[in-house]
């Protein structure tokens, strides 16, 4: 029987049987190093091989080490139209179907594991608090290894908070703040430190930007994460511009990210070619180096086994995938992710907003009467063409924008069924629905722009400078 895999493992995702292959590929080598029994051996290259014919059977290529499936990300909604499936990278976002991406195929593609009822109960116990809206409503829906935190944390283990934010424009929209208000959370009921990564020189390299405008911008966004809410004390933001240069163990990190991922590999996780700039080809090992603790010196005491956990939207994966193929072979740990659903754009589920195009999102600098106004001109509704159809039929929360970010910002669960109740009933219609939203988000804003304005350049620089917070380890 070990001759060939087992039905379990032809239901195996390709990312899946991929880390299979490499871990019998390991095996193997482990046992010719130890010197053991040839039938042994020779049991386990046979299994080895039938792996890698059943991984080109599966994927059509063949295995190669160090390089994953491709992960430029076709997910097939039930059709064979070609225009009817998802398309996912780090860049580009793109669906046909108005109710969004759908992440339960995307979780089996990717390789990942659903946040299920089980997990969020172990982290309300061990937290002893209300688990966030974003984990009651599925926001953030997939994990990898998060229970490997909990094991951690629960042994009196600390970890540390990761997420980063690409400052392409100096106006940050709502989506954007959504991995900042779950990591505070987190931040908050873990008691953990926090670094936040702001890539100005991916921008740079991607966009039609100066490097003098990028790292303007970095700038400018912090002042937004600032707003957020963040402890001082517990929290590092920093530039790649600015850190890059004065970090060794930042920069030592990098390279040896750079030394174990080949060029084959980079263009098939992130589909580059060979007319992109070298720039973007070494980028990946920049965005893969602050999942290190090695990388901040001045926060852990220069220990290189403190384990990161990264909250991201799930079109970050891929970073992360390589990252976590590559700690092993440089002795650091694999960090640990939670992913987000994607942000609507006010047209519908169908893309990311962008901060290129105002009238796709709510942007943190729109006033109360432009918020008003976007919402109910641009908002994509579920409801029916005329009052007399949408009394009798009811409109479809699983497409209406408004519902949509009220799930994200509202934080009455109850409140959030009564609405949902009473617009698929019919009884709730389109504009009052929109009213309900605006006058959520109108305060939200408000309230954020306030902070703000309390943000001077001198704290920026504060939280901008390396220096240790208040954790010892």
């Amino acid at each position: 029987m070990a001759d060939s895999p087992n039905c379990d493992l032809k239901s195996l995702s390709p990312l899946q049987l991929f880390e299979r292959v490499t871990e019998q590929g390991e095996k193997v080598r482990a046992l010719k190093a130890g010197k053991a029994p040839k039938d042994e051996i020779e049991a386990a290259v046979r299994m080895l091989l039938s792996l890698k014919l059943l991984y080109k059977t599966t994927t059509g290529q063949d295995y190669q080490a160090g390089l994953p499936p491709r992960d430029l990300v076709l997910i097939n909604n039930g059709t064979s139209k070609e225009e009817d499936e998802d398309f996912v990278d780090p860049w580009t976002v793109q669906t046909s179907n108005a109710k969004g991406v759908d992440y339960d195929k995307l979780i089996v593609r990717f390789g990942s594991s659903k946040i299920d009822t089980d997990l969020i109960n172990r982290i309300e116990r061990a937290t002893g608090q209300k688990p966030h809206r974003f984990l009651r409503r599925g926001i953030f829906f997939s994990h990898r290894d998060m229970d490997q935190i909990l094991d951690a944390y629960e042994n009196k283990k600390s970890f540390y908070l990761y997420t980063g934010r690409g400052p392409s424009s100096q106006a940050m929209h709502v989506g954007h703040l959504i991995p900042f208000i779950f990591t505070k959370w987190l931040q908050e009921v873990f008691d953990v430190p926090l670094v936040v990564q702001l890539t100005d020189d991916e921008k740079y390299l991607w966009k039609d930007l100066t490097i003098e405008k990028s790292y303007e911008y970095a700038r400018e966004n912090a002042k937004d994460i600032i707003a957020c809410g963040f402890d001082i004390n517990k929290t590092f933001i920093f530039s790649d511009l600015d850190y890059l240069g004065t970090s060794t163990g930042f920069y030592k990190n990098i390279v040896k990210v750079q030394k174990h991922v080949t060029f084959n590999q980079v263009k098939g996780i992130f589909g580059f070619t060979d007319s992109d700039c070298i720039g973007k080809i070494s980028f990946p090992a920049i965005q893969a180096a602050p999942s290190f603790s090695s990388s901040f010196p001045q926060i852990f005491n220069g220990k290189d086994n403190i384990q990161c956990l990264i909250p991201c939207a799930i079109d970050q994966d891929p970073y992360f995938r390589m990252t976590r193929d590559v700690a092993p072979r440089i002795g650091q740990p694999k960090p640990a992710l939670l992913h987000s659903v994607f942000f609507p754009a006010l047209q519908g589920a169908q893309t990311k907003m962008s901060a290129s195009d105002p009238n796709s999102s709510i942007f943190l600098t729109d006033t109360p009467k432009q918020i008003k106004t976007k919402i109910n001109k641009h908002a994509f509704s579920g409801g029916r063409d005329t009052v007399e159809e949408h009394r009798k039929y009811g409109g479809n929360c699983d497409v209406d924008v408004s519902f949509m970010y009220l799930t994200f910002f509202l934080e009455d669960d109850d409140r959030l069924e009564q609405l949902k109740q009473a617009y698929t009933s019919g009884e709730l219609l389109t504009g009052e629905l929109k009213k309900v939203l605006i006058e959520t988000l109108q305060p939200l804003i408000a309230a954020h722009q306030e902070r703000r304005k309390q943000v001077t350049d001198e704290m920026v620089k504060q939280f901008m400078t390396p220096r240790k917070l208040a954790f010892e380890f």
